[in-house]
Parts: C-alpha cells; sequence; structure tokens
C-alpha cells in the first residue's frame, strides 16, 4: 500500500519581478546606496543610470498574431514584452536600464495546463515562430533571449502559471510537480508533509522548477547532492513531435536515460511540464561553524580533506581573502570557510566538530561566536550573498562592471587556475577599463576530486560601452577556462553567452548527435534557438 495524495488546483501567487533587474523590485537599491557603493571603487560614474518607466520604451512592432483559440493565453502588453526580454545577466540590466528592447518577444504566453503548451507549439512550429521557455527569467547567461534573428516572430513561454505540487507519494518519498513552480511556492506545498526538496539556489525566490532542470542548477548545498539531477527520478516533455515521459525509478541500467536527453537541454529540445522529484525529510537538526585561515591554500588544502572525508557538510563555502572582505566577513588578507551540517533524524554537532578538526588539522582557526546567536560569520556571509544580485545591479546603475563566472576543476589543477585567472582575467581588465580590478574568488560547491570556483569581478566601466567591456573579458575568461582544463560553467548553464567556450569543450560526436536529436524532436527549428548549438546545426 501507499501513501499517496493527489493535491487540488489551486492559483499559485507569482511574486513582483523587476522588468529590468533582479528580484523584487521594493528591494532595488536606491540612488543614495548606489552612489555609496560605487565610491569605493575608483574611476566608477558618479550618477546612477535612471530607470527608465514602461511608458517611455519603444518596443519593435509585434508582427505575428496568435489564433483566437490561444488569445486568452496570450499577452502583448508593453509591460510583458519588457520583462521576458532579458534574463538577468550584467549585460542584460545595462541594456535594459539603457531601453534596449529590440530584442522583445512579439508576444508572451501563459499556458495554465500541458494541452495549452501542445496547442502553442502546434501554432508555433506551423507558423515559423520562435518559442523561448520561461520560468521566471534568472538565467544569467542569455538563455531566455532571442538572438537567432530569422524567425516570422519569437513567443516566450512563461511557464509560471503551472505551479502546483500534483502528487506525493510519501512512501517513496517523491512528488510529481509541474515545472512552472517557483522556489518557494513548491516548498510551502511541500512542508504540511514534512518534506523538502532540499534545493536552494541562489535565485530560489525567482527561479522554477523547469528552469532548473532545464539547465540542469546548483543548489546552495555544497557537497552530496549539488544538482537537480541529483533529485530527479523522471521528466514529462512536450517536444513539437509529441510527448516524452519517462518511467519513475530509484535506478535503472537500460539504455541511455532518457532523463538526460532533457536534462540541461534549455529548451531547445522540449519544454519540461512535469518532473517526478526526489524528496528528502525536512532538516531538524542543525549547526554550523566558520574557520579563519591565514593562508588561503592552506584553506584549500583543509576544504580538499573535508570534501574527500565522507562527512558530507551542506554547507562548504571558503572566501578567499577578497572575497572574506567584501562580504564583511573577515579582513586582513584571511580566508573564511563556512560549514554547516544538518539532519531530519539525530544531532550533528558531533559531525560539525569532526569538520572543525579536520580544518584545525590545516591551520584553521575557529571562529569565536556567542552560542546564543549561532555562527555569526555564517549569516554575514548568507546575508551578503542573498543582497549581492541587487548590488551587482546598484553597482551597474553606476556603470561599474560588476559580474561573476563559475567553473570546476580537479584539484591538481586549481591553483594554477586561481593565478591564471587573477593573471590573464586581470589583464582583460586592465586592457579594458585602463583600471585594477577587484577579482575575489569563493567555492560554491566541492567534491571528492575537486571544487567548484565561482569568481566575482568588479571594475569601472566606461559609460556607453559597458557591455562591450564586459563581452572582451569573459571572453578571457572562457579562454581561461578551457586552457586550465576548467568547466566553462558548472551550475549557470550554457544559455547564448558560453557558447564558445561549450562548442571547445563539448566532444564534436556528441554535437553531431545533439543537432541529430534536434532535428528529429523539433524539425521547424522553432525551440528556443541558439543555445547549445546554431539554429541551422
Amino acid at each position: 500500500m501507499t501513501d499517496r495524495t493527489s493535491l487540488p488546483h489551486g492559483a499559485d501567487a507569482v511574486p513582483a519581478r523587476s522588468w529590468w533587474g533582479w528580484g523584487d523590485p521594493g528591494q532595488a537599491l536606491p540612488d543614495a546606496e548606489c552612489a555609496e557603493l560605487a565610491a569605493l571603487v575608483p574611476g566608477a560614474a558618479g550618477t546612477a543610470l535612471p530607470i527608465p518607466s514602461i511608458a517611455s520604451l519603444e518596443l519593435p512592432p509585434v508582427r505575428v498574431s496568435a489564433p483566437r483559440t490561444l488569445a486568452h493565453l496570450i499577452s502583448g502588453a508593453p509591460a510583458v514584452r519588457a520583462g521576458h526580454t532579458y534574463g538577468k545577466a550584467f549585460r542584460d540590466v545595462v541594456r535594459a536600464l539603457r531601453g534596449d528592447l529590440a530584442a522583445a518577444p512579439d508576444l508572451v504566453a501563459f499556458p495554465r495546463e500541458e494541452r495549452d503548451v501542445v496547442d502553442l507549439l502546434d501554432w508555433a512550429s506551423g507558423a515559423d515562430v520562435a518559442v523561448i521557455p520561461y520560468g521566471a527569467g534568472s538565467s544569467v547567461v542569455g538563455g531566455v533571449e532571442y538572438r537567432a534573428g530569422s524567425h516570422s516572430g519569437v513567443l516566450s513561454m512563461d511557464l509560471s502559471g503551472m505551479g502546483r505540487v500534483l502528487e506525493i507519494d510519501r512512501v517513496s518519498r517523491s512528488a510529481r510537480i509541474q515545472a512552472g513552480a517557483l522556489g518557494p511556492v513548491l516548498e510551502a506545498q511541500l512542508r504540511p508533509h514534512g518534506l523538502t526538496l532540499r534545493h536552494f539556489p541562489q535565485s530560489f525566490a525567482f527561479s522554477t522548477l523547469g528552469g532548473w532542470l532545464a539547465t540542469r542548477a546548483g543548489g546552495h548545498y555544497a557537497t552530496l547532492h549539488t544538482h537537480i539531477d541529483d533529485l530527479t527520478a523522471a521528466l514529462r516533455v512536450v517536444t513539437p513531435a509529441g510527448v516524452s515521459e519517462s518511467l519513475r525509478l530509484p535506478g535503472s541500467g537500460a539504455g541511455p536515460s532518457p532523463d538526460r536527453l532533457f536534462l540541461g537541454s534549455e529548451g531547445t529540445l522540449g519544454i519540461i511540464t512535469e518532473a517526478w522529484m526526489r524528496l528528502q525529510d525536512r532538516p531538524v537538526h542543525k549547526a554550523s561553524a566558520s574557520v579563519v585561515f591565514d593562508r588561503f591554500p592552506a584553506a584549500v588544502d583543509a576544504v580538499r580533506a573535508i570534501a574527500q572525508s565522507g562527512l558530507h557538510p551542506a554547507n562548504c563555502r571558503l572566501l578567499d581573502p577578497g572575497e572574506a572582505a567584501l562580504s564583511g566577513v573577515a579582513g586582513g588578507g584571511r580566508s573564511v570557510l563556512v560549514l554547516g551540517v544538518e539532519s531530519a533524524h539525530r544531532p550533528v554537532d558531533g559531525r560539525l566538530a569532526e569538520l572543525v578538526a579536520l580544518a584545525r588539522d590545516h591551520g584553521g582557526s575557529p571562529a569565536e561566536s556567542a552560542p546564543a546567536a549561532g555562527d555569526s560569520a555564517a549569516e554575514t556571509w548568507r546575508s551578503a550573498f542573498l543582497r549581492m544580485p541587487y548590488v551587482r545591479d546598484g553597482l551597474a546603475r553606476m556603470s561599474v562592471i560588476s559580474e561573476t563566472f563559475e567553473t570546476a576543476c580537479t584539484w591538481d589543477r586549481f591553483p594554477e587556475l586561481y593565478e591564471a585567472v587573477h593573471r590573464d582575467v586581470g589583464a582583460a581588465v586592465r586592457a579594458a577599463t585602463d583600471a585594477e580590478p577587484i577579482i575575489n574568488c569563493r567555492f560554491t560547491h566541492v567534491y571528492p576530486d575537486g571544487p567548484a570556483p565561482y569568481f566575482t569581478v568588479i571594475a569601472p566601466g566606461r559609460r556607453g560601452s559597458e557591455v562591450s567591456m564586459w563581452d572582451a573579458v569573459k571572453a578571457a575568461a572562457m579562454r581561461t577556462l578551457g586552457e586550465h582544463r576548467a568547466t566553462v560553467t558548472h551550475h549557470h548553464a550554457v544559455g547564448r553567452d558560453h557558447r564558445p567556450g561549450y562548442d571547445r569543450q563539448r566532444p564534436e560526436p556528441f554535437a553531431l548527435a545533439l543537432r541529430a536529436a534536434k532535428q528529429a524532436l523539433d524539425p521547424a527549428g522553432i525551440l528556443n534557438p541558439g543555445v547549445l548549438f546554431d539554429p541551422a546545426g
């Protein structure tokens, strides 16, 4: 007998989202705070770029019209089109602030059920209308921006109206969930059952399950189940060639996995509408600590020992001296390791003590904190972590280049990669900006065989040239990653911005197979053209 619950249909509340920048528009930095931040970057602009009003925007004319049978699902309102033009990368924010919305979709669709998705794809395939799947628009790699240029029109398909947990199998600890479920909406529906997906990316409040699956997103947890792949039991995907539904199993050796074809396919092979996801009991025992290191290489060695220990901390975030100082966690050239453990079943203090002891063996000093207050460094870091996207937007308004790139490499290659990024990417920043950059690094995830370094670059930009300047820096970053056999992306996806690096990283026989799958599943070439490979192959 299974303890299975069918859940009723219900409208999901979608939070207000900024049309031009990150997240909640009420959290955007005011002009005065933008100026205060920019004052810390020598050479930054003295005034903030104004935020354009929707009424002032010049959107391209709508080129297509949907049939009357689909009209109730579709909007061509300027505010809706503007909000679905770009993702949330630095280059996206700057272009939006400039009022450059030449890439705006002609229409935006809001399907409420899978049948709507099928009907929309049928119409688009016959009308040569490109379809850009859209979860909540948090892509930072050009994943939701149309750049192909040859279709008769562009339809952005917003899945946020399909955000319900449809079924829960408590015995197998899994749930069937619609792909449009935003992180908080999904967790709110699981909470009464004592369950959690336990996938918390920085974009948690402004991204969807379908987006996580389509981009192979990484969550906040640093070890063990780091990616959404690890939590996926089965997928249901609508393609122009038909609906693909895999069998929910705990494991299988029956040939290549159909789910692996669509995980990370970024909407170019089909639109994920549902998924069976593996859940966990909600943790009730939690503990955290931070450890300070005088030498960054010693901190790296400590993290490697922890990653190979089998203790599996939920958080194992290493901040290099620059990142620790920028986050307000530590100064004086010291690095900080933030550790966290949790369990749904038993106390975790002993496991945390083992982790701290490993760090101490490598020269770390546990930070002091009041027992009642918890670990202050960890809380400081968490607050800074959630605030970072809004700070990035504030700096962008001051024409300050403030952007990130992330990767993963094996432990033996990390020291050289770290030096090369500071040397080669630093040189590219100096060439583009005539200024000395800030380049910081943190580990977001760690594995027994290597870390996932996440680099932040900050430098004054030249007003009007911010996008081209960052593009030059990003190109240098991708070259550097490739030269040191590091991945072009660990969890941000490929999109359009990472295409050059992905083309170099991907084996050519696999590229042939991927293009063949595209031709078979999407013969009209309408699904998110330009991600992963060229539209024409």
